[in-house]
């Protein structure tokens, strides 16, 4: 190929027709614990959330996973998706580094987010089920379970975080534009979201608090179940179509990354790009860095702790072990609303407590700052989450221009930025501050998780 070539574009017939499943290389995790009980849970305690085929992947440890004809060909509307040499902004940055991305924002909702909904709409219609429940923070999700729906038919019923949902309505716009419903959370539809309203009538609502929402009205009807975008390992399973894309198109590149970068709030964009080079350092001995980058104002990867702790506010969820600020940690208002959560996916933390991933985090601020850089030199305005990830690869530029290093990097633009433009608004009016917590709080959140005796 001409060595000018940005755009590296596989044909449709190779397209990935498997998903790839880390569990087949990463060791064994800790089981995960019924929030009755407190013992590991089995498939028949997930059939209330979830139909029999993603339980099934949930708890797979086969590496190759077969993806369905009939999702293949949904997906076939955006995939394979474009691999990117940001040449315009190695010359601006001046740097010797080679940058590429993956670029999942040429999906129809905008994101990489499709690529779980899709499936996970599969899999519940082929059951039989009538209904969804949902959460979703920036929106990303919410937009994509709606679309997937509008596919098979199902009804879609979205609890959207109550500052996301005010921040974002055109968001708001598009997943009822596909036929969800779309509900402001805490609301006053479910226990769980009363009982935070008589604590806080202003609350500004969580991750957390939206998925009991969820979660509470899913288990309330046989014909509805809940599907979740992020975090589950069926979740970053169906995401590793975007890292063995960008395995192909790295070698029609002739290029070998050095790092892969993602942004990371419940570890699904991140396992998708990274998982797949996870994969191969495991089995072949490979070295390829893999770094999550997190906001500062949500750290659960570097301020978090290791250990069981339930997906949400309420408490309905299983108990995983995982990287966890608290279930209760409320997350400043930030404008990456996908990243406010307060536990990390159990697979992308078992890796990073192995030490296999690296992780950072960074302020908003700075976030905007290369989200503009890059927007200005590559053309595509990045959504206030992928940022993160822009802000890394922009660093690691910067390292190897100090370090006179010729290192490649490659990291997931995980969605545009186009619902998203009050946030630079904001930020271009000098409207945009760093959001900090209490140290305090986030103390006495981490001395409230759960005690759990281990299972042997």
């Amino acid at each position: 190929m001409s060595d000018q070539t940005v755009k590296y574009l596989l044909p449709e017939d190779r397209m990935p027709k498997s998903w790839y499943n880390i569990a087949a290389d990463l060791p064994p995790m800790a089981p995960v614990l019924h929030p009755a009980t407190g013992q590991p849970v089995g498939p028949s305690d997930l059939e209330p959330l979830f139909p029999r085929e993603v339980i099934l992947q949930e708890v797979s440890t086969e590496r190759e996973i077969e993806i369905p004809e009939p999702v293949r060909d949904i997906y076939r509307q955006w995939r394979p998706a474009p691999l990117f040499r940001a040449r315009r902004l190695e010359k601006a940055l001046g740097t010797p580094a080679r940058i590429y991305y993956k670029y999942e924002g040429v999906s129809p909702s905008g994101s990489h987010k499709p690529n779980s909904a899709v499936a996970q709409a599969f899999y519940n219609k082929e059951a039989g089920v009538k209904r969804l429940t949902t959460e979703t923070g920036a929106g990303q999700w919410g937009c994509s379970l709606a679309f997937a729906g509008s596919l098979f038919g199902l009804e879609v019923n979205i609890y959207m975080v109550k500052v996301s949902y005010q921040q974002k309505p055109y968001r708001r716009a598009l997943m009822e534009t596909y036929g969800a419903r779309c509900v402001a959370s805490p609301s006053v539809e479910t226990s769980a979201g009363r009982a935070v309203l008589d604590k806080d009538p202003d609350s500004r609502g969580s991750l957390g608090i939206a998925i009991s929402e969820a979660v509470e009205m899913a288990v309330q009807r046989e014909d509805t179940k809940y599907a979740l975008g992020s975090v589950l390992n069926h979740v970053c399973l169906h995401q590793t179509i975007i890292g063995q894309e960008a395995m192909a198109q790295m070698e029609m590149a002739g290029d070998e990354p050095d790092v892969v970068i993602g942004c990371a709030g419940g570890g699904s964009n991140f396992a998708g790009i990274a998982f797949p080079y996870l994969g191969r350092n495991l089995r072949e001995g490979t070295k390829t860095r893999l770094l999550a980058v997190e906001p500062a104002a949500c750290p659960t990867l570097t301020r978090g702790l290791f250990a069981y702790d339930y997906g949400d506010l309420a408490h309905l969820t299983p108990l995983s072990k995982m990287y966890t600020l608290g279930a209760d940690f409320m997350p400043p208002g930030l404008h990456a609303g996908g990243l406010r959560y307060h536990g990390m996916s159990p697979q992308v933390s078992q890796a990073r407590h192995l030490g296999l991933i690296e992780a950072r985090s960074y302020q908003q601020l700075e976030c905007f700052e290369a989200a503009v850089t890059f927007a200005r030199a590559e053309g595509i305005v990045p959504a206030p989450e992928s940022s993160h990830a822009v802000r890394a690869a922009i660093d690691e530029a910067l390292r190897c221009k100090a370090e006179g290093k010729a290192e490649v990097i490659l990291f997931n633009l995980s969605g545009h930025g186009h619902f998203d433009m009050q946030a630079y608004t904001d930020f271009f009016g000098g409207k945009l501050e760093d959001l900090t917590y209490e140290d305090s709080l986030l103390a006495d959140s981490l001395a409230r998780l759960p005690q759990v005796s281990e299972p042997a």
